[in-house]
Order: C-alpha cells, then structure tokens, then sequence
C-alpha cells in the first residue's frame, strides 16, 4: 500500500509538471506556421486521429502485468501524459472556435445547449461498456468497444469541423502581416503579452475561481466512491441506488444546463453561477448541522453537490470568451489572443487536477485510509464526513468573496471588434 500512495503521488507530480509544460504550448498554438497549427480548424482535424488514438492507449497492455510491474506504471504515465496532451490541442482549438467564431452570447448559449446534449449522447457509452463488457470482466469486449468510440469520436470531430470551416475567421492582409510578426517574437515580448493579460483584475479573479472550481469538480468526482462506500451502509443504499447516483454525476448536469437556458438568457452567467456557490454553501452548512447519520440526507447532498459544481463548471467558457473580448478590445488587438489566453487560465488551474488527489489521500491516509482497522474506522468516517462538508463550504466561501467583484456581467456583443 506504501508503494501505491509513492506512486500515486510520484505519478500525480509527473502529470502536474507535464500540465504545465503542456500548457505553455498555447503561445505556440495561436502562432505556429505548421500546418497543423495554421487554423484552428486544421488543428482539430490533425489533432482528432491523435486524440483517438490516445484515448485507446491505456485500454492495451504492452504485456501481461503482475502485481507491482513498473511496466505498468510506466504504461500508465505514458498514457494520461498522451491522452492530456492531445485534448489540450484538440479542445484550445475548440475552444478558441467558441471564443472568435461565435461572438454573440446567443450564439454561445446556443453553442453550450448543442455540447450539453452531445454529452448526454456520448455519455450512453458508458452504459453500452459497462453492459456489453460485464463491467469490464471481459476485456476484449471492453476494447472493441473503445475502438467504436474512438472511430465515432474522430468522425464527429471531423464531420462537425467540415461543417464550421466556412465560419472560421478570414485574416486580413494586415492581420496575417501582424501575426507574422508575433510569431518572431522574443521570449521577453511573449511575456509582455502575458502580462497584459494577466494584469486584467476579471482575468485574475476568474482563474482564481476556476482553480478551486476544478479542485472542487476532481475531489468529487474522484472520491465519490470511497466518501458513499465509507459513509452509507450497504444495507441503507443498495448497490442498485448507488449506481443511480453516480449515474447522476454523469447526466443531471448536462440536464441542468439545458433547463437553465431561459434563466441564463434572463440573470446572465455572472449571477448563475454566483448563485451555485451560495446553493453550494448552504447546503453545506445544513449537512454539517444534520450529521452523518441521516444517510438518505447525505446521499442526496452528495449527488446535488457534485451535479451543481459539474453544471457550474460547464458554463466557465462563456466569461473566458468574454475576457478573450475584453481583452481585443482593450490593448486594440488586430487579432485576438485566444490560444493564449485559453492556454494561460490552463496552466493556472490544471494543477487543480493533481493537488486534488494528493491533498484528500494525504488527509485520510492521516486517520488509517490505507490500513483500517476497528479502532481508527470511527476517526475515519469522522474525517471524511469533515472533508465532504467543510471543503465545499471552504470552496464556496473563497469562491463567493472572489467572484463578486468580477465586472464583466452584461451580455455583451463584441462582433464589431473583429
């Protein structure tokens, strides 16, 4: 168990600096002469067969492995450092698309609604798996089946790309003549660049929020299990509900969202998702007062929490596309920085991702997680029930205090700026 915990946290370091360096090939991204690099819609199309296959990568052991093979761990580096790399190609490319194509915050309501129902479409994959593959018992059925969702993957990516490529942006002769120039750029002007943007206070207390938005999304999606296993007898939920539950993590955001449209059209992003923290908050006090031992109460606080912070997080792209306006507009851009400023809040808040896990196993490892025992289980479930309580109150109070100040509110038509 020792040399699981050195591993996991050996491995989550590895995946934390790999993020970061990853990250920093935004610059590179918005301003590369390759042809894979020349437009976003090129980028996605070579980056799809990539993406696809780095999804199949895990799922085919190089060898058979026995229990403690580094070869596996080394498998397994290999493919979370593969599998993030090209999904930040693909999806900065993606997002930058939603960013520069779709300019009006109908249109990117719109555009949120259509990836809110892909989801829920793609989402059905993990059923089909779970059923066909008898929950993964039967290996080769899992991967012939991972081979069909990675074909089907790349055809969407590419059959949806072929569909925008005629609203991608057309650069001016002045404009390529600009972005020639930035792509000779020194390192100092690079960093001049990211100065400007991060000397922006709404950018600041975005990638603030967004930090603990994706710690707070990991430490539950993660950990789900272990806090329902640990805390809720058998007996009380069967596996059946348990299921339903984590079902719910999947689905019930996206749902969310698509009913939400109206109220976002009517409040804005800014009170919506200001209003998901105070939900967040509450409903962390009330089961903090209750206790641990009204399953059915901590049951339901667990699905809602984790469907509110998913659904919350889903809306994030609508004020970084703001900021990227924002930005265009306010140092008089010919071009906008999108790549860079999708890369930067990046480098900032994947961090989040790994910090997670080492953090929470850290904390229960303190009260014998690895090792339990009748003496320390009480302790245990004690720690645990403090952690799903006071961390999402933490976030919620960080997050509130943070957010408040955030001045781009209005929905805001910057199509003349381009």
């Amino acid at each position: 168990m020792r040399w699981l915990d050195g591993f996991t946290n050996s491995m989550d370091m590895i995946l934390m600096i790999w993020n970061a360096l990853n990250d920093l090939t935004g610059y590179f991204h918005n301003n590369s002469k390759a042809d894979c690099c020349s437009s976003r819609h090129s980028s996605v199309l070579y980056g799809a067969p990539l993406y696809a296959a780095a999804f199949l990568l895990p799922w085919f052991p190089w060898k058979y492995y026995h229990e403690g093979d580094w070869l596996s761990g080394l498998h397994l580096v290999v493919s979370l450092c593969a599998f993030d790399s090209t999904l930040t190609f693909v999806q900065q490319a993606q997002c930058v698309l939603f960013a520069e194509i779709f300019t009006r915050y109908e249109s990117r309501l719109q555009l949120i609604k259509i990836n809110q129902v892909a989801s829920l479409v793609g989402s059905t994959s993990i059923l089909f798996c779970g059923l066909i593959s008898d929950n993964m018992e039967i290996l080769l059925n899992f991967q012939v089946i991972a081979v069909v969702v990675a074909i089907l993957a790349t055809a969407s990516l590419y059959a949806g790309m072929c569909h925008i490529s005629h609203l991608e942006p057309k650069r001016s002769p002045e404009e390529n003549l600009f972005s020639e120039t930035v792509q000779d750029l020194p390192w100092t002007s690079v960093i001049s660049l990211m100065r400007q943007i991060l000397t922006q206070k709404n950018f600041r207390l975005f990638l603030i929020v967004n930090f603990f938005q994706v710690f707070h999304l990991t430490f539950f999606s993660n950990f789900m299990m272990i806090f329902v296993d640990n805390l809720i007898p058998t007996d009380v939920l069967p596996s059946s509900i348990r299921s339903i539950m984590y079902g719910a993590g999947f689905i019930c955001p996206q749902c969310l969202v698509l009913i939400s449209q109206s109220w976002l059209r009517k409040f804005g992003y800014y009170k919506i998702i200001l209003f998901s923290f105070y939900l967040e908050g509450t409903a962390s006090i009330v089961m903090l007062l209750l206790g641990q031992q009204y399953y059915y109460f901590l049951a339901l606080y667990l699905t809602v929490i984790m469907v509110i912070v998913q659904a919350s997080f889903c809306l994030f792209n609508l004020p970084l596309a703001d900021m990227v306006d924002a930005d265009l507009l306010k140092f008089n851009r010919q071009s906008p920085l999108s790549s860079m400023v999708f890369g930067i809040n990046a480098l900032f808040t994947k961090p989040a991702q790994s910090l997670a896990p080492m953090v929470i196993l850290s904390r229960l490892n303190q009260f014998g997680y690895g090792n339990p025992n009748k003496s320390t289980i009480l302790d245990l479930h004690e720690a645990i029930f403090n952690l799903i309580c006071l961390v999402p109150l933490g976030i919620a109070a960080i997050q509130i205090l943070v957010w408040s100040p955030f001045s781009i509110r209005k929905k805001t038509d910057y199509t003349g700026a381009f």
